[in-house]
C-alpha cells in the first residue's frame, strides 16, 4: 500500500512489524514458560501471549484499509464530478 507520506509509510510499517514481534515473543515466552506443566497448557498459553500482538496488528491493518478506502472513494469521487461537469 502506497501511503501519502513516505514517513507514514515508515512508521505504519515499523509499528507493524512490532507488532509481529511482539505477538511472536509472547506466544514463545508464555509457551516455554508454561511447557513444564503440560503441552495442553502451554498451547493455550501461547495463544493467550500472543493476542495483544496479533491485536496490534489488525488494529493497524483495519488502519491501513479504511485509509485505501478512502483514496478510492476521493478517485471516484474525482470522476463523477468530471462525468457531471461534462454532461
Amino acid at each position: 500500500m502506497r501511503l501519502p507520506s513516505p514517513l507514514l509509510s515508515m512508521l505504519i510499517n515499523f509499528l507493524l512489524g512490532a507488532s509481529w514481534a511482539f505477538a511472536l515473543l509472547g506466544a514463545a515466552t508464555l509457551f516455554f514458560s508454561l511447557l513444564n506443566i503440560g503441552f495442553f497448557y502451554a498451547f493455550i498459553g501461547s495463544f493467550m501471549g500472543a493476542l495483544p500482538g496479533l491485536f496490534m496488528v489488525l488494529l493497524i491493518e483495519y488502519f491501513l484499509i479504511r485509509e485505501e478506502k478512502l483514496n478510492e472513494l476521493r478517485k471516484q469521487t474525482k470522476l463523477l464530478e468530471e462525468l457531471v461537469a461534462k454532461s
